[in-house]
């Protein structure tokens, strides 16, 4: 009994859910005090394991925390993304090198494509009973996979790469059950992951993407997916080259039954050959998405894996939101017959920045990483204080924490909003920064 609310259930997820109710309906107030564990556990009837998994579960998901011997309180202001609280605010006058956007400049103009997909729209109406994928999109989806050696299987499209990798992960996957993630990674499925109720085992990462020996301890420890990033990794710009590819394969290649999800929202913006993991596994699917290169107001990604996920993807879909518009569809269809984006282009324009401040902050003595994309990772010792003096300076950055598990800390700069004049009085900034904080000696 907590209050006049009693928390019931006889399992970890049937108490999580109780306690999750009490909280949505205000039963549960914010800051208010759960019982102990074992007591609890004696009230219910069931083992204190139960009810320390339900917890965990409820800390994971962002609704409680627990303060050692003070006990496990609803959370003040209880999040279903509690990274994305961690953003910075960005005085008037600060550039803000911040929100992982990219270049409008560099972006296509949409008009043309988009009108021209509703002057067809408005010839043939898609009605209700049409299929969800335009056909010309699965066509050239298909092609361009297949050029790039990824496996054949089915086309979906998505509302974006987060809405992809959600419904790729609920059709297979239960409240409990262990994802392997990447850390640092992308700070908004971080906060997806535990909002599903599943758990989050980090893999550490270096400039060729996720370590195998991360990977390979994560499947032993039965994760039962495996999400990984195949280029421009955010923050750490990684990219996986050929040979890790293949022992990434290898260490898939010995645990068949994992889920295996790979994210390439690099598409258009890199240089870079994609080696695709896709296949290594029974179970997988590779997720391309339009924001990054076309713009994050499309609001589209494609999806292609094995048949039996696919089957689940789009049958889901079909009793949601159906489909995506198919006008968008077609649009997407358009900008890439006229090749509107040229990534060769592009991926020259963001490499140029990002060598160029990669090189400025090594004369400094700083160690950084970015291989592709548009982001460059600088570790530090002080975040905190990392981001509160280049704030004072005039650069606003985002915070490590966003995107951290159990890394150390470090800063991701977006080099989109500046220009080769902006370098190195950025460098400067992040060195003095990254520096010991000017302080008063005392004898």
């Amino acid at each position: 009994m907590l209050g006049e609310y009693p928390i019931r259930g006889g399992g970890a997820q049937d108490i999580s859910r109780s306690v999750e109710e009490a909280v949505a309906s205000g039963a549960l107030q914010p800051g208010q005090l759960l019982p102990p564990i074992r007591e609890l556990a004696a009230q219910l009837g069931v083992n204190p394991n139960t009810v320390a998994a339900a917890y965990r579960t409820l800390r994971e998901r962002g609704l409680v925390e627990t303060a050692g011997r003070r006990g496990t309180r609803v959370r003040p202001k209880p999040a279903t993304a509690a990274r994305e609280s961690l953003r910075v605010q960005v005085p008037a006058g600060v550039r803000d090198l911040s929100m992982g956007n990219p270049d409008p400049a560099l972006l296509p103009e949409l008009g043309p494509a988009l009108a021209a997909a509703a002057r067809r729209g408005d010839r043939t109406p898609v009605l209700y009973g049409a299929p969800a994928v335009e056909p010309e999109l699965a066509a050239r989806t298909q092609e361009f996979f297949a050029a790039e050696g990824v496996p054949d299987g089915p086309v979906a499209v998505l509302s974006g790469c987060l809405d992809a990798v959600e419904r790729v992960l609920q059709a297979h996957l239960r409240p409990g059950d262990a994802v392997a993630v990447e850390d640092p990674g992308w700070g908004s499925l971080l906060d997806l992951v535990p909002a599903l109720g599943l758990r989050q085992v980090p893999v550490t990462v270096d400039d060729e993407g996720p370590q195998p020996d991360s990977v390979e301890r994560a499947l032993r420890a039965g994760v039962r997916a495996l999400i990984v990033t195949d280029r421009a990794q955010n923050p750490t710009g990684a990219a996986i080259g050929a040979e890790r590819a293949a022992r990434l394969r290898e260490v898939l290649a010995g645990h068949p039954s994992v889920l295996l999800v790979e994210d390439d929202h690099g598409h258009g913006i890199v240089d870079l050959p994609l080696h695709p993991l896709a296949g290594s596994v029974r179970h997988w699917a590779l997720i391309r998405s339009t924001s990054k290169a076309y713009g994050p107001d499309l609001r589209l990604a494609v999806l292609t894996g094995d048949r039996l996920t696919m089957d689940r993807v789009q049958g889901r879909q079909a009793l949601g939101p159906g489909w995506v518009s198919r006008i968008l569809q077609r649009a997407v269809v358009r900008l890439w017959d006229d090749e509107a984006v040229a990534p060769q282009r592009v991926a020259a324009a963001y490499g140029a920045r990002r060598n160029a401040l990669l090189a400025a902050l090594a004369e400094r003595g700083l160690a950084a990483h970015g291989v592709s994309g548009m982001n460059v990772w600088v570790p530090v010792p002080d975040e905190t204080g990392a981001v509160a003096r280049l704030l004072h300076a005039g650069w606003a950055v985002a915070p490590g924490a966003r995107f951290r598990i159990g890394t150390p800390p470090g800063i991701r700069i977006t080099l989109s909003p500046i220009g080769t004049e902006d370098i190195e009085p950025l460098a400067d900034a992040v060195a003095d920064a990254v520096g010991p904080a000017p302080g008063r000696r005392y004898e």
